[in-house]
């Protein structure tokens, strides 16, 4: 038996989880909240975080009905994220660890979501697409995000935008410039709203997205697709990787908005894994990083 409790504040979501062989035995957070049309800074990000994570330790432990001394190894978000959060959650793991008496584990933020999808849907060995709203590793371009998912829900004319496939990456790049010249024109012209427009940047998007997948399959003679990250709650996307999972014999897994979106169980699920194979990290190793991407981490609890 072993349970580990995780750690999560890479953007704006705080979260602490605690996970006890696969089950999720508590999982609360918070959000923090900016005013409609602005975004959320490191600075103000990191002093929300500050004012609740002890209330949501508080929480984890009680909900989940354990003491500290339970606890097997504490799990953090090493990165990638945003570096003010990212340090006040390390900070405070940190502290925890060291006040418990338990070992620390730094965990890539997007290997948590990638494992504990694995754990919900009880996917055997898919296909993952990461998606997120906050960072991107197929692109370097602006990742897709929440705003313009909610204004796509609202639109209903389709209006062709560039669409650029590289292989395995996207680019975004040219969709970017194209609607910042040509939006103020097609507005004022009313051929479009900008709820047709969020809408078929998204259509265009998901659609890259699932072109890639789609040969990540082929390539790899997976039947299994996965989809983890904030983004991938959003239904749409669900249904076009659905349709092409469907004309290919294959099966979609996805999570809900309960672990999906950023969370604590996650971390844990992901620092269970690691340290079930071993892995531990030392206390002057547990720095954090904003950019750590996946083929960074030495996946040693998988054949």
């Amino acid at each position: 038996m072993t349970i580990v409790i995780g750690f999560e504040g890479s953007a704006n979501k705080i979260g602490i989880g605690i996970i006890k062989d696969g089950k999720v035995l508590s999982n609360p957070r918070r959000t923090y909240i900016t005013p409609p049309g602005q975004g959320f800074m490191p600075s103000d990000t990191a002093r929300h975080h500050r004012s609740v994570i002890l209330t949501v330790l508080e929480e984890a432990l009680e909900e989940a009905g354990l003491k500290p001394t339970d606890i097997d190894c504490v799990a953090y978000t090493k990165g990638p994220g945003m570096g003010a959060p990212l340090v006040t959650v390390a900070i405070v793991a940190r502290t925890v660890a060291q006040l418990w008496g338990k070992p620390l584990l730094g965990v890539n933020h997007c290997i948590g979501h990638i494992e504990m999808g694995r754990l919900i849907t009880k996917a055997n060995n898919p296909t993952v697409l990461y998606v997120s709203g906050g960072n991107t590793q197929i692109s370097n371009d602006p990742s897709p995000g929440y705003n313009i998912e909610q204004l796509a829900k609202r639109g209903k004319r389709y209006v062709e935008l560039p669409y650029t496939v590289k292989g395995m990456d996207v680019s975004f790049s040219g969709i970017l410039s194209y609607i910042e010249e040509a939006a103020n024109k097609m507005l004022s012209a009313d051929q479009c709203t900008p709820e047709d427009l969020c809408f078929s940047l998204q259509e265009t998007v998901f659609a890259m997205l699932v072109e890639i997948t789609e040969r990540a399959m082929a390539h790899c003679g997976s039947q299994e697709v996965l989809i983890v990250g904030g983004v991938g709650c959003n239904l749409r996307l669900q249904e076009m990787m659905g349709v092409m999972c469907q004309e290919r014999g294959a099966k979609l897994f996805a999570t809900d908005e309960r672990f999906c979106i950023d969370n604590g169980a996650m971390i844990a699920q992901a620092g269970w894994e690691m340290f079930r194979s071993g892995q531990v990290t030392q206390l002057e190793d547990s720095w954090i990083t904003q950019r750590y991407r996946t083929d960074e981490v030495e996946v040693t609890w998988r054949d």
